[in-house]
């Protein structure tokens, strides 16, 4: 009760301005009085929360110039998990995304007092984030390496220097930390008041005591709220109802899918200390025992993340306003022993009282924003994974910008809502996915690990028979996809815990598979890629392809067209292959990602005739992939027809026999630049066709593989993948791909102006090979993605993709070079002489190796194997 009083009296006593200015619209009674403005008939935007994201939106909404914004609010402003929020502004975050929001957040903050009046409590103590072990240590590097690049202090110390900047931390079982000096703390709930203050002050309207009760979704747009007050016609929903949203998702006819779910979340506050801590003390991080610490009014505050979280609200019960939920001292005892030990000065410190409250966390810990995919102008800003007050302002920023320009500044799509579908809204994967991630906040992440729980949940109709022949699983979209295969007689154990940052266990088992891709014939399940089938009566499916890919479709039937689909900027939204089956059907390959994100796009922009016809046929085909030079072999034995080039060309596809099944759809394409077909085969085919494949094999050497060789294969070519190398900033024309570009089909096509600007103008960056020269693949720490590239001394970019290629002996790594004036620090067009002349160099966890840059693929050396030493790195040509 005291918190509450505390609050209470917090607010109200900080901001005489925001109650002056707001009296009319707010109800401070507790109980149902009257309220004293009515709700509008109509808005352009109504917003759902008054929370740190709710106020962050209508803050940046109105910054952008539109006025007629409605917030509502359930209960008070910043009532929810805002109020109880730790109030901790950390930059230090291992996603390039989510870095930029949390340094925008921290920017936002520290004049929000001075523009608004309003007291947020803001002061810049720095964090340091502390590392028991060299892996903890290695992983601190890293996100050291790339907050230094973004131009954020950041350095990596030693434990003596840690007590220098806090006397009070036990230091002798650490190997090192990192320190960020311009890390803040805030009042959470007070920041949230000032942006709500500020957006009033822009013509927002805010509507406290307020109940959204469903949104009202007509020919799947969004046309109103539904309120206890009644009813507003909108053109956008914002969706900021923190723990609630999942709820507010479903409350509709139309549902919202938006996968989250609370747990617990405990910290303890102190009475001071007898010498009370200075409120400039760094705040420490302390992943390895789980732990934060910060101070709070001469004490400390600290919480941190169990390995055994207490799931709540399962079943949808909720609170109005989030109540400090009950002590359990049992259950954060471990999490108290470890604040012990860290800070033994403490024991005889009295604390003042254990904070109980919800938090929201996310099926891949990560935050969840964008547009539905199911109803066009309903949006969700929400799951914040106990960072809403570091990512606060920049999510806001960026959602604001989705709403108003159609996208945002940056590449969200690690964020975006689509990246889900329904299967990850069920209440029991939810449930049992949040107890495995709210460990995982402080769990060392190596490079490739996979969650546990939710895991068989989409399989191939091969799941057992590759499981029982030593199939390691990974997880993509729920769907199983095998990493590798493990040999008869291998330590099986030691592979499945096999965790570093250095040379991986499974280094010579994906050799050899890659070897037999090059040399023999390898199987890869492939049927999680994303299937789909586009046909008309007429042209219309011809005519809507035309002008949603760059590439043209318009090519005989039976051809395969490998293409982009690109936003008017002319970004790649997808990457894909196109079968033309007919004259007026066409069937389409993707990502497995892409299942929603892309289904949506396509939906959201092919006409409204009956006469077209979308269907999603993932489901009904399993894909085999058939890599190597004797898969051609194989497939003119089963099938008693001719595969060789000339009766069987490069991307064509053909339905023909396979054993005894009929109607196998067979692709000359394998995603790797090696020889070979993928066979797509109606699921009860699947099993018959795999053991035909298998058993007519043998006598060509065929072998199993798995995702990592694929992988390996794919980079080594210079392959560029989407939602890794590709995204929607990023055109044809910066990843040498404009052979995938008709400029002149002789139709128009999105995205097409924005290429002919590029082609005349040239590009601010290019999509590079880097061939590491000094790394020693047994003793060295390995590159994986997000490294820094330097050119002649200076950052340039970060890779997007890095593998080991066994052909030529090295680690390859993919990025994108910038060009940058060294005075001014404007973007220039980067030439192919700026890519050749440069010295370059890539940052791994802080240490530079030498790499040799390549704007195409070294085919050339491909033909034999050979030694690392005799490679002549001079010599390419364009695959």
């Amino acid at each position: 009760m005291f918190l509450r009083l505390l609050s209470d009296i917090q607010w109200r006593a900080a901001h005489p301005k925001w109650r002056r200015m707001t009296s009319s619209q707010r109800s401070t009674s507790t109980t149902a009085e009257p309220h004293p403005v009515s709700l509008p008939a109509q808005a352009q935007v109504v917003i759902c929360g008054g929370g740190i994201m709710g106020t962050s939106v209508a803050y940046h909404l109105s910054k952008m110039g539109l006025k007629d914004i409605v917030l509502l609010e359930q209960g008070r402003l910043a009532a929810g998990t805002t109020r109880f929020c730790a109030g901790i502004v950390s930059t230090a975050r291992p996603m390039s995304v989510e870095l930029k929001m949390a340094h925008y957040s921290n920017k936002l903050y520290q004049q929000l007092e001075q523009e608004t009046g309003v007291q947020t409590g803001y002061m810049k103590t720095g964090s340091i984030s502390l590392a028991q072990t060299q892996d903890r240590l290695i992983s601190l590097k890293r996100i050291a390496s790339s907050l230094n690049v973004m131009g954020i202090p950041c350095e990596i110390i030693s434990p003596k220097e840690v007590l220098q900047f806090h006397p009070l931390i036990n230091v002798h079982d650490l190997v090192g930390a990192m320190y960020v000096p311009e890390d803040a703390l805030v009042s959470s709930a007070n920041v949230s008041l000032a942006l709500a203050t500020a957006a009033s002050r822009n013509g927002v309207q805010i509507h406290e005591r307020t109940c959204v009760s469903h949104v009202t979704i007509q020919k799947g747009r969004v046309t109103g709220v539904e309120t206890d007050r009644g009813r507003i016609q909108c053109e956008y929903f914002v969706n900021c109802a923190g723990q609630w949203a999942y709820e507010l998702g479903h409350s509709g006819e139309e549902p919202v899918h938006i996968p989250l779910h609370a747990c617990e979340h405990f910290y303890l506050l102190t009475h001071p200390l007898k010498e009370p801590l200075s409120s400039s003390l760094p705040t420490i991080v302390d992943p390895d025992g789980r732990i934060y610490i910060r101070n709070w009014q001469g004490g400390i505050l600290s919480g941190g993340f169990e390995k055994n979280p207490k799931p709540l609200f399962t079943e949808g019960r909720n609170q109005l306003e989030i109540q400090n939920l009950q002590e359990d001292w049992d259950h954060f005892g471990p999490l108290l022993g470890a604040l012990l030990r860290r800070m033994p000065g403490l024991e005889a410190l009295q604390i003042m009282q254990l904070v109980n409250c919800p938090e929201s966390f996310t099926p891949d810990m990560r935050c969840i924003m964008g547009e539905s995919p199911t109803a066009r102008g309903y949006f969700v800003l929400a799951g914040m994974n106990s960072a809403g007050i570091s990512y606060g302002g920049g999510a806001g920023k960026y959602l604001a910008e989705w709403i108003v320009n159609g996208y945002p500044s940056e590449n969200v799509w690690p964020l975006d809502l689509k990246r889900f579908g329904a299967l990850q809204s069920s209440r029991t994967f939810l449930r049992h996915r949040v107890m495995e991630v709210m460990p995982l906040m402080c769990d060392l992440k190596v490079p490739r690990w996979d969650f546990q729980t939710g895991r068989q949940l989409r399989t191939s109709p091969l799941y057992d028979r590759l499981d029982a022949q030593g199939a390691r699983w990974m997880e993509k979209h729920g769907f199983e996809r095998v990493k590798y295969f493990v040999p008869p007689g291998s330590d099986l154990l030691d592979l499945d815990h096999s965790k570093t940052f250095y040379k991986p266990d499974w280094f010579d088992i994906v050799g050899s598979e890659v070897k037999c891709c090059k040399e023999a014939v390898c199987v890869i399940d492939m049927s999680s890629f994303t299937k789909f089938e586009i046909s008309s009566t007429g042209d219309q499916a011809l005519e809507s392809l035309q002008y949603l890919f760059s590439n043209d479709l318009d090519v005989p039937v039976g051809h395969v067209v490998h293409t982009g689909m690109l936003n008017e900027k002319g970004g790649y939204e997808n990457d894909c292959s196109i079968a033309r089956l007919s004259k007026r059907s066409f069937f389409m390959i993707s990502p497995t990602d892409q299942q929603v994100h892309c289904w949506t796009w396509l939906k959201n922009r092919l006409p409204d005739d009956s006469n077209l016809v979308m269907e999603d046929v993932t489901w009904k085909y399993t894909a085999l992939n058939l890599i190597g030079p004797r898969a051609v072999d194989v497939l003119s034995e089963l099938s008693y027809a001719p595969m060789t080039a000339e009766h069987f060309p490069s991307l064509f596809c053909k339905e023909m026999s396979v054993g005894y099944a009929n109607g196998i759809r067979v692709m000359s394409i394998t995603h790797t630049g090696e020889p070979g077909f993928v066979l797509y085969i109606p699921i009860e085919y699947a099993l018959h066709v795999y053991n035909e494949v298998m058993n007519m094999g043998q006598k060509y050497g065929i072998r199993n593989a798995g995702y990592y060789a694929l992988r390996s294969l794919r980079i080594e070519k210079f392959f560029a993948f989407w939602g890794q190398d590709l995204d929607a900033f990023t055109t044809p024309m910066e990843c040498g791909r404009e052979f995938q570009v008709k400029l002149d089909k002789g139709v128009e096509f999105l995205g097409q102006e924005a290429l002919w600007e590029q082609k005349q103008n040239g590009v601010y960056k290019r999509f590079t090979m880097f061939i590491l020269e000094d790394h020693d693949t047994d003793m060295d720490l390995w590159p994986w993605w997000g490294e820094p590239i330097f050119r002649n001394g200076r950052y340039v970019g970060k890779t997007t993709s890095s593998a080991y290629s066994y052909t030529l002996e090295r680690h390859v790594c993919l990025g994108f070079v910038h060009h940058f004036d060294e005075k001014t620090g404007e973007e220039l067009v980067v030439t192919t002489d700026f890519i050749n002349q440069g010295e370059y160099e890539i940052d791994i966890a802080g240490q530079r190796f030498q790499a040799k840059a390549k704007l195409y693929p070294f085919s050339s050396l491909f033909t034999q194997r050979r030694r690392k030493d005799e490679v002549e790195l001079s010599g390419y040509q364009r695959e």
